[in-house]
């Protein structure tokens, strides 16, 4: 045994013979297949809120999750008592979950380490002092607060976690992991007399604090959030109707993540609910776009070693040039729509059963020149920054909130605008795209996505795009006028 598999096994108290006879009990009722999901996770979260430190916590979780096949049949148990009949019994209420004809062994288990090191973190932030990370929330506090005299209230939020993975299957597979993680955000209100507008902007990954001592520092994040404020206190009602939209590099790719990856994951698409399902092979969208989500980029948010069943993450082109090429897979579904998994089996926890998830979604960037594509626009809107929105997968239709946008007027970005709303769906927005600038961006890394009551970290991608027809909601009263 390798010393860095002793150091996961110590962790947990356990030795090879264990793991397999947890797998045995797991198949004792018949399955096709069972794996053990061991965790143990530091994580520490700040808030410093008027300056001051409202609260700071520190804790350690550790469970294991164990998950039986049996055809189309899930078993899944847990427990974060890690004593051998603790285990043996979530191992049994597994099997009992998934009990079905088959019945087979585990073979004898061997180690597999991960491809490629994505995180090498010398110092782990959790590592650090307490004051260190606390200094971070404070610097970004005075940043935004000596950005202009009208920043009114500061918020500062700061979370960390390592996480150490061990993952055994009846397979034979043992794969571990260490997986860093940190954030600091922050959420500003500028007033000016009864106005009040707010701006939050962050960034992070899988990294170490030392990743905020270079070009990402909190002050670069304060000062952002405060911008974004203060332009918004001399907003425009924003206008409202059908008209050319442009979405700036970066963050707004959560529009793409949000109404098209989650149509692509595997699960909508096995049970035919997604407004891709049946459609592999067909034209879906512009032929300027390319989509692809990748877990495999160094150090970002949504990136990993190895999935949460094992299984190394890769780069997954979904959509080629505008044809329907790939959905994101995990075992279950693969198996099922006979497919390659892909890497994208993930969990919040081992509290929690895989699914197929994204990792990091973005378009790839085109030939365009981002300064001509606005010039190209007459009456229109640059969006470039979102706010809260909502999804339907089946329908793919959406809302979404610009959190910042501007007119554009005659070629020229002119007059921010506030309460734009984008509305549309994710098929139809993919086919309306008629530019796709060279300048992709990847956000700061601050992104979590939810899912049928689970949230994992992702990242998210998009060079400036131009979408020829695309409902804006406004507050305006002539903004069918202006924008026709």
């Amino acid at each position: 045994m390798a010393a860095d598999d002793r150091f996961f096994f110590d962790r947990y108290g356990l030795a090879p013979a264990d793991l397999e006879r947890y797998l045995g009990e797991a198949l004792s009722d018949g399955g096709d297949y069972a794996d053990l999901y061991f965790e143990h996770t530091a994580s520490t979260s700040l808030l410093v809120d008027e300056s001051l430190v409202k609260s700071a916590l520190e804790g350690i979780s550790m469970g294991c999750g164990i998950r039986v096949l049996a055809g189309e049949q899930t078993g899944y148990a847990y427990t974060d008592d890690l004593a051998p009949e603790k285990i043996l019994k979530a191992a049994r209420t597994a099997a009992r979950i998934a009990s079905g004809p088959a019945s087979v062994s585990s073979v004898g288990l061997s180690s597999l380490q991960p491809s490629s090191d994505l995180y090498p973190v010398a110092a782990p932030s959790t590592d650090r002092a307490l004051g260190d990370r606390l200094a971070l929330v404070r610097r970004a506090d005075v940043g935004a607060r000596a950005y202009d005299p009208r920043i009114a209230q500061v918020q500062v939020n700061y979370a960390d976690q390592s996480r150490h993975v061990l993952l055994a299957g009846s397979d034979g597979r043992i794969v571990t992991d260490f997986q860093p993680l940190v954030r600091l955000s922050v959420y500003v209100i500028a007033q000016e007399n009864d106005k009040l507008r707010s701006g939050t902007y962050g960034g992070g990954g899988r990294v170490g604090l030392e990743f905020f001592e270079g070009e990402q520092s909190p002050e670069k994040f304060a000062q952002e959030a405060a911008r974004q404020a203060v332009v918004q206190l001399d907003a425009r009602d924003a206008p409202a109707g059908e008209m050319e939209v442009v979405l700036g590099p970066g963050w707004p790719g959560i529009l793409l993540h949000e109404a098209i990856g989650h149509g692509l994951e595997a699960d909508f698409n096995r049970k035919g609910i997604s407004a891709f399902s049946g459609r592999m092979g067909q034209q879906v969208a512009s032929k300027l776009c390319t989509v692809v989500d990748d877990g495999t980029i160094p150090s970002r948010r949504g990136s990993l070693n190895v999935d949460d069943e094992g299984e190394p993450t890769r780069k997954n082109v979904l959509i080629e040039n505008g044809t329907l090429v790939g959905y994101l897979q995990d075992k279950i579904s693969a198996e099922q729509m006979k497919a390659t998994r892909t890497g994208n089996g993930r969990r919040e926890s081992y509290e929690h059963i895989p699914m197929p998830r994204m990792t990091n979604t973005y378009m790839l960037a085109g030939q365009d020149d981002p300064e001509e594509i606005v010039r190209s626009v007459r009456h229109g809107l640059y969006a470039v920054h979102f706010g809260g929105g909502q999804v339907d997968i089946t329908s793919g239709k959406f809302v979404f909130t610009a959190s910042e946008a501007y007119l554009i007027e005659d070629g020229r970005i002119t007059a921010p605008v506030r309460g734009a709303t984008l509305i549309g769906d994710g098929p139809t927005v993919l086919t309306n795209v008629t530019a796709v600038g060279n300048d992709l961006e990847l956000d700061p890394g601050i992104g979590t996505c939810g899912k049928d009551g689970q949230s994992v970290p992702v990242g998210v991608g998009i060079p400036t795009i131009k979408i020829s027809r695309l409902t804006v909601g406004g507050t305006a009263t002539r903004g069918l006028q202006s924008f026709t």
